[in-house]
Formats: C-alpha cells, sequence, structure tokens
C-alpha cells in the first residue's frame, strides 16, 4: 500500500523548504544543503545526493538526511530514502515533517514489499507526526489516506479517516473540502465527492495543488467539460504550472478532439522532472500511447506502453493495451 498523494499535490511542498531550515542542518553542513535544496528543486535527485555525499553531511545533520531522504524518494529507491529518513528522525526527533516523510518512505517501501510490518510503521509515524503539529494538515491527509487504504489488520478505519477529515476542516476550510471529497470519492459517493469540489472551485483558491485534485476527480471521472473548466481555472493562478499540460492532453485525448495540440501538451509535461506528488510520469506515456492509438499510430503507441511499463510495471491497463496492439499486429 504505497502512501502517495497521486494527483494530490498539496501547497506543502513550498512549506517544506522552509520548515526544514529551521530544524537542524546548521554549521559546516549549511552549504552543502542549500546547494543540494537548488538541486532538487531543480529536480536533479541525483545531484543533489551526490552534493551530500561530497560534503559528509548526511549522517551528520538532520536537515541533510532530510533532502537525502526526498531526493532518494523521488528516485523510488525506497530503501536508501528510509535509511536517510530514519537518520533525520533520530537527529531531530521532535520535526513533525521529518515524521511525516519517513512514512511516506516507509509506504513507498510496503507498497514494493508487500510487507504488514512496514505498513504498521507507516502508521505509526503519520500519527507521530500530528502528534507532533496538531496543526501539520499535509500529515493529518496522509494519516486520514492511510486510514482509508490500509486494511483493518495493519490499522485501517474508516471512521477514525473521518475524524482526520473533520479536524483538517477544522484547521482550514478549503483544506478541508479537498480532504472530505477525497475520502467521499473512496467511498465511491461521487455525488458527495463533486459537491465537496465544487465547494473548492467556488473558493477560488490561489494554490495550484487545490486545482489539481479537483481536476484529478474529473479525469477519473471521464468528465471532459469539467476538467477543462477546472484546468481554465487554475490557469488563472499559474499558467505556467506544467500540470495543466497533462490535464489538457488527457482531456484531449478522452473527447477525442485538438490531439495535435493534446500531444505536445503531453510531451511538454513530460519534459519534467518527475515529481512524485504530481501526476505519474508512466500515466503520461499510457495517455500518448491512448493519444497515438486515436490515431492510428500503432507501433507509436506501443512504444509509449512499453515506456510506461519500463517506468512502472505494475500498470496494469498499459499492459492491456499493449497486449491488444500486440496481438492485433500477428
Amino acid at each position: 500500500m504505497q502512501i502517495r498523494a497521486g494527483i494530490r499535490v498539496a501547497v506543502w511542498l513550498a512549506c517544506a523548504f522552509l520548515a526544514a531550515g529551521a530544524a537542524g542542518g546548521q554549521g559546516k553542513a549549511a552549504p552543502s544543503v542549500a546547494a543540494a535544496k537548488q538541486e532538487f528543486q531543480a529536480g536533479k535527485f541525483g545531484a543533489a545526493i551526490q552534493t551530500l555525499r561530497g560534503a559528509g553531511a548526511a549522517g551528520k545533520s538532520a536537515e541533510a538526511s532530510y533532502w537525502m531522504e526526498r531526493s532518494y524518494y523521488e528516485l523510488r529507491d525506497f530503501d536508501n530514502a528510509v535509511a536517510a529518513g530514519e537518520e533525520a528522525v533520530r537527529l531531530a526527533p521532535q520535526n513533525s515533517d521529518y515524521h511525516m516523510r519517513l512514512g511516506r518512505s516507509y509506504g513507498g517501501k510496503a507498497d514494493r514489499d508487500h510487507s504488514f510490518t512496514l505498513a504498521r510503521r507507516v502508521k505509526k509515524e503519520f500519527e507521530e507526526a500530528v502528534r507532533l503539529d496538531p496543526k501539520n494538515i499535509q500529515a493529518r491527509r496522509d494519516l486520514a489516506e492511510f486510514y482509508m487504504d490500509a486494511p483493518w489488520i495493519v490499522g485501517g478505519s474508516k471512521d477514525a479517516a473521518l475524524d482526520q477529515v473533520n479536524a483538517i476542516a477544522a484547521l482550514d476550510p478549503l483544506q478541508g473540502h479537498l480532504a472530505r471529497a477525497a475520502f467521499f470519492a473512496a467511498e465511491k459517493k461521487n455525488d458527495q465527492a463533486e459537491a465537496e469540489n465544487k465547494q473548492v472551485l467556488a473558493a477560488h483558491p490561489q494554490h495550484i495543488g487545490a486545482y489539481a485534485e479537483v481536476a484529478g476527480f474529473y479525469l477519473r471521472e471521464g468528465r471532459v467539460a469539467e476538467l477543462r473548466s477546472t484546468v481554465d481555472a487554475a490557469a488563472k493562478v499559474r499558467a505556467s504550472d506544467p500540470r495543466l499540460a497533462y490535464f489538457r492532453g488527457v482531456a484531449a485525448v478522452l473527447s477525442g478532439s485538438n490531439l495535435a495540440a493534446g500531444e505536445q501538451d503531453l510531451k511538454s509535461y513530460l519534459a519534467n522532472p518527475p515529481w512524485s506528488d504530481w501526476p505519474s510520469q508512466a500515466a503520461a506515456r499510457e495517455w500518448l500511447g491512448r493519444l497515438y492509438e486515436a490515431e492510428g499510430k500503432r507501433a507509436d503507441a506501443a512504444e509509449q506502453y512499453r515506456a510506461a511499463l519500463h517506468i512502472d510495471p505494475a500498470r496494469r491497463s498499459a499492459r492491456e493495451r499493449l497486449k491488444k496492439l500486440e496481438e492485433a499486429a500477428k
């Protein structure tokens, strides 16, 4: 069970850059950490790791270990992400964000290894993050997602998830609508989920992550008109955000119109760093494959499906589409 934001991209990312700098990582490690953070923000995750290794900062500075963990996580190297995250927590045990991030790293490893033991550690870290900072909304979102997705044997509980949703709403009404929409969507109560998402749009949020969550809902529902109107609203906040190109490309595929523009949008999105909290590169490859199928370009479509499976071998829909193309070619 992987803990992920998926299309849920919250404002915590920008805040984390500031919060992490306030805890640990002082002295000789600070210059290397600052350089690594810049590399991380540019999507140069391997370079960030090398910068921290070269300075010998990880394991000595909580902040350095934190950024080492973040970089390994983006590379889906969950073993090293967990090791670095455990160091960060050991060096700064009172930092809520460090526990939250370690919970995510455990989640990635638990999903890969199908480990109940690791899943219990996910729960423990998220709960500790919330205990240390009850106002940490992203930690509460992650904990709510865990409670919704996890089986009861490792602590899953819909009632506990709803408790977190209510706590989030008390802290921030907008985030409460987003959390409640995610809760209802997980329960397949799509009408109620849509009502919450409409409340989000009516509030005209000024952070792009809120629009990305709503767009993700309409994408999953195949609601092209609503998806496009959400993207248009988001563009008024930050037209340059690469995620908007992804959603525009998907809308083109779903509608079967403007496919040339959709192709350019999806290729534009693929040119950006593969942030874990954004729609995955594997998803973008698969949608590009579907676009090529719609255009009758079967060889190009198969190439994209293979690329998607190279990134994410567990992506069933891409595997099924590739299988059909290969069988048709015989």
